[in-house]
Formats: C-alpha cells, sequence, structure tokens
C-alpha cells in the first residue's frame, strides 16, 4: 500500500526560515552542534524545530540507527543516537519538494538534548 503523500496548505501550514542566531545543542554536558546556518521549521501548531546542517554536528557523537518513521508533508526520517540517548536525532535525507531546504539537516529531541538560540538577531 502506497503511504499518503500531502502538500502543507492552509490546514497544515509548514514555513521553513533561517533561525537568524546561533544555535548550541548540549547533551551530556558535550557540544553536538553549534551553528549559525540553523532553519527554523514551524509545522501546523506544532512547537518550531530547529534543524542543524548535519555538518555541523560532531560526527563523534552521533552514530545512525536503524530506525525509521514517515511523515506524509516530509517523508521518510532516519534516526541517530547520542551517547546515553537513543534516537535522539532525526533527519530527512531526501525530504519532499516542499519541505526541500531541510535536506542535509538535523533536529533533536528536546528531551534528550538542549537546543538554544543565542546571538538571535531577527525577531521571533
Amino acid at each position: 500500500m502506497a503511504k499518503p503523500r500531502l502538500q502543507p496548505g492552509p490546514d497544515h501550514p509548514i514555513t521553513i526560515t533561517p533561525t537568524g542566531g546561533r544555535v548550541i545543542v548540549t547533551a551530556g554536558g558535550r557540544v553536538v552542534a553549534d551553528t549559525a546556518n540553523a532553519l527554523t521549521l514551524q509545522e501546523a501548531s506544532y512547537p518550531p524545530v530547529q534543524y542543524v546542517p548535519l555538518a555541523d554536528v560532531d560526527p563523534a557523537l552521533i552514530s545512525p540507527t536503524a530506525t525509521q518513521t514517515y511523515c506524509p508533508y516530509k517523508g521518510e526520517a532516519s534516526y541517530w543516537s547520542l551517547p546515553d540517548a537513543p534516537d535522539a536525532v532525526w533527519g530527512y535525507l531526501d525530504p519532499y519538494d516542499a519541505v526541500a531546504p531541510i535536506k542535509d539537516h538535523v533536529a533533536f529531541y528536546p528531551d534528550k538534548a538542549e537546543v538554544r538560540i543565542a546571538d538571535r538577531t531577527a525577531a521571533s
């Protein structure tokens, strides 16, 4: 059975904008990511999510897992673990066109890592 593929629209909007500040992700007292190139994804009424370029994540602190999930708006999500935090990181390696900017970016579960925006220059 084919998976549903939906387009963002008035009933389920998705916006992706530059965060406009430095995003620092920490877990277990270690800096996992530090970037000025994060994107803020706002989907419907969900809290905004910071997507960090995978290139700005410390590769020594993440390891891929076999976990995958599906979002009809974004596509297939892949997962990575942090030390002491399984499946704490997710990303869309081949996202749908509507969310293409998050390709090669990852997000962190807020209960498994601290995501902080510093030096924000854009209004929130």
